[in-house]
């Protein structure tokens, strides 16, 4: 529907889909239409504008273009707070007092926990923030 004029059928908007799909080696910009519009002209006049300026300078500098190669395991495969990892015993050794704390202390721990876990997140310290959210976690288990 690239002959269809309006919403992201404009040069501007056309310039920039086919621009994305040039950046793969395979990459191919395929407008159906049943009549060429001034967008869509101005969009393959530009790209192959673009397309002699590139081959001019790769000519020029004696560049061949090639596909890079990136190995799988990038950092969108991995979360970050899957991979952190806090100390567990200084965890277990401050629970043995919560035994011996009365309801209304741990209460007040819980909601002073819980502005700092509030801080962390808006802080955008998500690590801190799910620490104390455990910790909370572990102090409404002790009442």
């Amino acid at each position: 529907d690239a002959d269809k004029e309006g919403f992201l059928r404009n040069n501007k908007s056309l310039t920039q889909t086919v621009g994305r799909a040039a950046r793969n080696v395979n990459g191919l910009a395929i407008m159906y239409a049943d009549k060429i519009t001034d967008s869509m002209q101005k969009t393959i006049d530009e790209t192959n504008r673009r397309r002699e300026k590139q081959i001019a300078y790769n000519t020029a500098n004696n560049i061949t273009p090639k596909q890079i190669n990136k190995r799988i395991d990038n950092s969108l495969t991995k979360s970050a707070v899957s991979s952190y990892h806090y100390d567990n015993a200084k965890q277990k050794a401050a629970e043995q007092e919560l035994e011996y704390l009365p309801k209304e202390e741990i209460e007040k721990r819980i909601r002073q926990k819980r502005k700092q876990m509030e801080v962390a997140a808006k802080a955008l310290d998500f690590i801190a923030a799910a620490k104390l959210r455990d910790e909370i976690a572990i102090l409404k288990e002790s009442i």
